[in-house]
């Protein structure tokens, strides 16, 4: 454990921010898991829209550095693809 005041507070603040990106990573999970059981469910007007929320929440977390943006294009892009896909 740190010692010195100034230490202890960036222990603090490491231990808030890492939560705080937990959270943020378990909402992109939970949102490209929604677009994929859409896709699953055989519904492409559904799935669209479903992929139309999800783009939202992952150019949001890829603004705040939680992922890369080129990881938020790449999940879109193989999300879209996957709908496209559909019969």
């Amino acid at each position: 454990m740190a010692n010195i005041a100034s230490a202890r507070k960036r222990a603090r603040q490491n231990e808030k921010r890492r939560q705080h990106n937990a959270s943020l990573r378990s909402e992109l999970r939970s949102a490209v898991k929604n677009v994929r059981k859409a896709i699953e469910a055989g519904d492409k007007s559904a799935a669209r829209g479903v992929l139309q929320a999800a783009s939202g929440v992952i150019d949001s977390i890829a603004d705040k550095d939680i992922i890369h943006k080129n990881k938020a294009a790449r999940h879109k892009s193989r999300l879209a693809a996957a709908i496209k896909a559909m019969a």
